[in-house]
């Protein structure tokens, strides 16, 4: 973890297209959230997502709490990550393989965090691998082969 991120790859037997129409759209994000932590898309956002865009989201870890997120990486189809306020960012990147099926990398990296010592300090890193992993599996069960 010295890179400041952890991730996760799975392969998904559906197209690139596909799997970002679910990212792109806020108000899927519960859906394909393995960690438990991401509960609706704030009223009022965008129904689709692209660079810049800014969104919130509902939350809870313990107590319930809300996130302001902005676009900060955005290729059709193949990337997309935002932003937290503390600068941290999710970031999903998906490539297509040569059967059909999509190469799916979900990544945070807290490298551009305002305070990334103490997020690599916090058990922020070792939870979000965990739900990176649940999140992986949760897209491989919507698309079965």
């Amino acid at each position: 973890m010295g890179n400041r991120q952890v991730s996760g790859t799975a392969v998904v037997a559906t197209t690139p297209d596909r799997i970002f129409e679910l990212l792109v759209d806020p108000a899927q994000h519960p859906l394909i959230d393995g960690s438990g932590t991401v509960r609706a898309a704030r009223a009022g956002g965008p129904e689709r997502l692209s660079l810049g865009t800014t969104f919130g989201m509902d939350m809870k870890m313990g107590a319930p709490y809300k996130i302001q997120n902005t676009v900060v990486e955005f290729e059709e189809d193949r990337l997309i990550a935002w932003r937290h306020f503390n600068g941290h960012r999710w970031r999903w990147e998906l490539e297509p393989t040569e059967d059909g099926k999509t190469r799916i990398t979900e990544t945070f990296d807290w490298s551009t965090a305002k305070a990334p010592i103490l997020i690599g300090l916090s058990f922020f890193p070792k939870k979000n691998k965990q739900g990176i992993d649940k999140t992986l599996a949760r897209l491989g069960e919507m698309f079965p082969g």
